[in-house]
């Protein structure tokens, strides 16, 4: 892409950044995976507005309404439908899956106002690069630990390697360069309500690539989810 290679003193933001933005959700996303159903972990996901109010209220000084505090114990009432109600049985397992889904978003939520605070006005796509060079950093020693301590029975084949080159290149790297920029021009908030647009998808393509069951859970969570991302991101009055 011809970019000039000139992180402006900021690799190390970067580097921490991915970590926070990137290789810890990740590692939370893989752990909830063994236990919930794809769409759970996408509606799980769609939280991510939710937990950057609350982190910008909590640490980064961002101001509370009424709006946005009914939306976030609408959303959390949501995240409970959704667990309880569910094909999935409601044990501790699950429990631990949806806390994994909630950390990761939580993280999210950090990394939004971190990265306005640490990396602006840095070239997005420098920015993608730190930050997956600082997750790749992370995770490296806990892939060599697991691929020495317990070696999978198959490195699996040609579509286990494509899934993972569209995973890393075109839903990760791609996606940070898109992700950056609209943090530069809208704010960490509004950015990640991208992240309601999954559910719909996770959702679907669990149920038609997966075979992963459908139940009302999903659309009576969804709702609420949804109906909490409204009051939370509706424009004030003026």
């Amino acid at each position: 892409a011809r970019v000039r290679w000139d992180f402006q003193g900021k690799l190390g933001a970067c580097l921490v950044l991915g970590m926070i933005n990137s290789g810890i959700p990740a590692t939370f996303y893989s752990v909830a995976a063994q236990v919930l159903p794809a769409g759970y972990s996408a509606i799980f996901n769609a939280t991510t507005p939710l937990m950057g109010v609350l982190v910008g209220v909590l640490f980064f000084r961002e101001p509370m309404t009424l709006a946005k505090l009914c939306g976030i114990f609408l959303g959390l009432f949501g995240v409970g439908i959704l667990s309880g109600a569910g094909p999935v049985a409601l044990d501790m397992a699950l429990l631990q899956g949806a806390l994994a889904c909630l950390a990761a978003t939580t993280c999210y939520g950090f990394a939004g106002f971190l990265a306005r605070r640490w990396i602006s006005g840095l070239d997005s796509r420098l920015s993608a690069l730190g930050s997956m060079l600082g997750a790749t950093l992370m995770l490296s020693p806990l892939f060599g630990w697991s691929a020495l301590t317990q070696p999978p029975a198959s490195w699996g084949g040609w579509e286990v390697w494509l899934s993972l080159l569209g995973l890393g290149l075109l839903c990760t790297a791609f996606a940070y360069i898109l992700y950056f920029r609209l943090l530069e021009e809208i704010g960490p908030v509004k950015a990640s309500t991208v992240t309601f647009l999954i559910p719909v998808f996770g959702v679907l393509w669990g149920a038609w690539l997966l075979n992963e069951p459908l139940s009302m859970a999903h659309l009576y969570g969804g709702l609420l989810i949804g109906l909490a991302l409204w009051l939370v991101l509706r424009p004030a009055r003026s």
